[in-house]
């Protein structure tokens, strides 16, 4: 390997992902209540568990055929072809507002025939949550914001004659402006449910919706050919642009933090937020502060360029030392930067300190994990295949360290108890990943809790529920056990046979029966689960 990415790994492996907070409480159980028996319970360190805001992104091109999502390749190790989607979490589609919402009042979730609808829904048939980027500046692409919205009145500029359909925004137009606001509420109106989605990338202005290079006053040529042409165009920058920047920082964030209020939201946290220039090395002086405006109003963090060791573009010190506060404050996602399949960037690929694809990929994974990234991505043709075929360790190390993962390792309960006793039940929880469960996010808003049951013992459904509200998943860290005394009353529970068991609920997914949906799997063989994923402990006897 390359010296600079055996650089790399030392760095990484030397790496903290930050000061980890003190555990919700002492960390540990001192002894198991009287009459109760204690339970070991076997963990799970392999499967993919398709738990919220954690694990792999299948990255899905937004006018690709939705039998794209069933992509296979060969995995020599295992001797046999998997399937992409089983080793994600959701489903990210990066696209233009135009596929969106081609004409004024139509969007793509009422037509059936289009792509991205098609993608949606067989995304929904795999039990698949999506994830978008709506990206808006046609620049290198074409059409990104849709016409009708330039036929208003909006204005716009143009990076190259010969391309007409290419249009940069003025992103201030109030025409532009009101036309995106309301495209956003309509939106929210369909897709503010997490069932749907797993996240918004929700800034998606400048080139490739990326968050620099956003044009204010006005595009003009930076550099030039030895011929005389222009080889490359940017926004421009004046005496006004910090004022600029700041006002479409707020505009955008409180958007869409008004629309999407279950729904978590993301930004690309870069050295050149909101600015009309795209590389350098340095940042500018603001960035930071646009950066917090947009997590006061309930941001988590994205980066597109892990595994970029550019210093002009790609993701340098900066962006190292920025996200290192927010470790256990925010979840952080990762998306790998384009080092590998973009043919017109191959070349370099040395000088990124790398050789090989697998290079590439190890590259991105150490980064990752570096930031204590929740999740990671596929991306999409050769970078996907890469990941499969040349590095397919990694895509199983990410799977049992990364992000967040949860197991109850001792879980004491009752097996015989009174009519209208008092019982205490203890548990003891592991996060094996080195991230952390957001349940601090605003959207969230502490939605998932431990809960203990009392289970059927012939269908294995919950009978009775009983939510511990003093459980705090986002202090749950690696290397660091939390555990529990829980109070239950059994004044409500009838006499009789039953199962108790244990798992994390959705407080905000209440069934009929007045039970709660399962919200986040747990690292458990399967044999001593529920269907529903409840976590079988012991039978008890209420007298």
């Amino acid at each position: 390997m390359n010296s600079i990415v055996i650089s790399l790994l030392a760095l990484a492996m030397a790496a903290s992902c930050g000061e980890k907070p003190a555990p919700g409480d002492d960390g540990g159980n001192s002894s198991v209540p009287a009459g109760n028996e204690e339970i070991k319970i076997p963990v799970d360190r392999t499967s993919v568990l398709k738990n919220p805001l954690t694990g792999w992104v299948m990255y899905v091109s937004g006018t690709a055929d939705p039998s794209y999502l069933d992509s296979e390749f060969y995995v020599s190790s295992l001797g046999r072809n998997v399937r992409v989607a089983d080793y994600s979490t959701c489903i990210y589609v990066r696209t233009n507002w135009r596929n969106f919402n081609p004409e004024e009042g139509v969007y793509f979730w009422n037509d059936p025939d289009s792509k991205l609808y098609r993608i949606y829904q067989k995304a929904q048939e795999m039990g698949l949550p999506m994830a978008f980027r709506v990206v808006v500046d046609g620049r290198d692409q074409g059409a990104n914001t849709p016409q009708w919205v330039f036929d208003k009145g909006a204005e716009y500029w143009l990076e190259n004659p010969r391309y007409p359909d290419r249009k940069v925004p003025n992103v201030l137009d109030p025409v532009w402006r009101k036309c995106y606001e309301k495209f956003i509420e309509d939106f929210a109106k369909e897709f503010n449910d997490p069932s749907k989605i797993a996240f918004i990338d929700a800034y998606g202005l400048g080139k490739w919706g990326e968050g620099h290079n956003v044009c204010y006053e006005g595009i003009e040529p930076i550099s030039y050919n030895e011929d005389g042409s222009v080889k490359e165009y940017a926004g421009i920058v004046s005496d006004r642009t910090v004022e600029y920047k700041e006002n479409t920082m707020r505009w955008i964030t409180e958007l869409y933090s008004r629309c999407f209020t279950k729904v978590p939201l993301v930004i690309n946290y870069h050295r050149q937020i909101g600015h009309p220039r795209s590389s350098g090395r340095n940042a500018q002086p603001d960035s930071e502060n646009l950066l917090q405006i947009a997590i006061d109003n309930g941001y988590c963090l994205r980066a597109d360029s892990f595994g970029m060791h550019n210093q002009d573009w790609g993701y340098n010190d900066w962006e190292r030392n920025y996200v290192k506060q927010w470790n256990y404050k925010l979840p952080i996602i990762l998306e790998g930067g384009y080092v590998w399949s973009n043919a017109g960037h191959k070349g370099s690929i040395a000088a990124e300190g790398y050789e090989t694809a697998g290079d590439v990929r190890e590259g991105e994974f150490l980064e990752g994990q570096q930031a204590c990234v929740n999740m990671m991505d596929f991306r999409v043709g050769d970078e996907v295949r890469t990941w499969f075929e040349e590095a397919f360790p990694y895509v199983e190390r990410f799977i049992q360290e990364g992000g967040y993962r949860f197991y109850p390792d001792r879980v004491s309960v009752p097996r015989n108890v009174g009519l209208g006793d008092e019982v205490t039940v203890t548990s003891r929880w592991i996060n094996l990943g080195w991230g952390y469960c957001p349940v601090n996010l605003q959207q969230w808003d502490q939605k998932y809790k431990v809960a203990f049951a009392l289970l059927d013992m012939e269908t294995d459904e919950p009978v009775y529920e009983f939510i511990d509200e003093s459980t705090d998943l986002s202090k749950w860290l690696e290397g660091s056990p939390t555990s529990y005394d829980f109070s239950i009353s059994m004044k409500k529970v009838a006499i009789g046979g039953y199962r108790w068991a244990v798992g994390i609920v959705d407080t905000t997914l209440e069934k009929a029966d007045g039970t709660h949906e399962i919200g986040i799997r747990l690292a458990v063989n399967a044999n001593s689960q529920t269907d529903e994923g409840w976590i079988k402990l012991a039978d008890v006897t209420v007298n």
